[in-house]
């Protein structure tokens, strides 16, 4: 087996290659020249990097040359412009899927990453499964769905599509602001108890190079996340129990998000620069709840994100605290 991964140079790509490494499975990385190599580094020694995006057919062709299966991990999570979220992750993924098929005789298997975005929001009463109809709220989740559908459509080999939802985990700056704002004494409270399934990265990553070659996984599509249902305000409780520090609780209502998401797409219009924080992403935080149901994962495959809250926040804390960024 010899695996082509797109995207490795981020958050969860880093955690998938990670583990790809610890398998002893030969990689292939594709890495635009400008990305951060920073979490490569360990296995830049053991893995092939060449250079490359998923917009570049002609580089996506030079990295399937002897490749056997193939995991498609990069996308667009934050844009100055919703077009920018189509372009990555819808077209990109055509590309991906278009060079795949050019290779149908040695490719065994693509594993795509989506997201519980492309699917919609769902609450613990009707948790998410994989036969709902998807429903997004967001660009972002319908660019993500859009991606879907060539795959599902226009894939000639087998393929298997993962549906993770919100990933936490060391080496992730989404989730700081969090564990900063403890540091400060100040508890916050996004959302009240809106239900939310999360699921560790290093879970997620296991989960990916499970689907590789196991037969069941075959035009199969997973919800990828631990069976525990959290909250925004119980991640932020758990994180202030490990921290220690006294905190003031900052309830932040939904509403009071609306400001915040315009002012950050003015000053992404304006800067140039990408932000987290946008009026679409405002459509995901107003929604009732994010729940999805791993149960199919767990039936058909037999693997389960055991990693607790507990756990995860102990790890991505202490890594946080060596790596400086607390």
């Amino acid at each position: 087996m010899k695996v082509l991964l797109t995207g490795a140079s981020g958050f969860v790509g880093s955690f998938i290659l990670d583990t790809l490494r610890e398998r002893g499975i030969a990689t292939v990385v594709l890495v635009r020249p400008t990305s951060n190599q920073r979490f490569l580094q360990p296995h830049l020694p053991a893995v092939e990097v060449l250079p490359g995006s998923i917009g570049d057919p002609e580089s996506l062709r030079h990295a399937l040359a002897d490749v056997t299966h193939v995991i498609h991990c990069a996308g667009c999570t934050r844009a100055v412009r919703t077009s920018e979220f189509h372009k990555s992750n819808h077209l990109g993924t055509r590309q991906v899927v278009e060079a795949v098929n050019r290779r149908a005789d040695s490719v065994a298997r693509l594993v795509h990453i989506s997201s519980m975005a492309a699917a919609g929001p769902a609450t613990p009463s009707r948790p998410a499964r994989e036969e709902d109809p998807p429903r997004p709220v967001s660009e972002y989740g319908r660019s993500k769905l859009a991606a879907e559908v060539e795959v599902i459509g226009q894939c000639r080999v087998p393929y298997t599509i993962l549906r993770p939802p919100a990933v936490y985990g060391p080496r992730d700056a989404a989730f700081l602001p969090m564990f900063a704002a403890v540091k400060r004494h100040l508890l916050l409270q996004p959302g009240g108890r809106r239900a939310l399934s999360v699921v560790f990265a290093r879970d997620l990553a296991g989960a990916v190079v499970t689907c590789l070659d196991h037969p069941a996984a075959a035009g199969k599509m997973y919800y990828v996340a631990s069976r525990e249902i959290t909250s925004a305000r119980a991640m932020a409780e758990e994180i202030a129990k490990q921290v220690g520090h006294w905190t003031l609780p900052c309830p932040l209502p939904v509403g009071a998000a609306w400001p915040v998401c315009l002012a950050q797409e003015v000053a992404a219009r304006l800067t140039g620069k990408p932000v987290l924080l946008n009026l679409q992403k405002f459509a995901e935080i107003r929604a009732p709840g994010w729940v999805c149901d791993p149960g199919r994962l767990r039936r058909e495959l037999g693997y389960e994100c055991g990693t607790t809250l507990h756990q995860g926040i102990s790890e991505t804390l202490k890594w946080y605290q060596q790596e400086g960024w607390l």
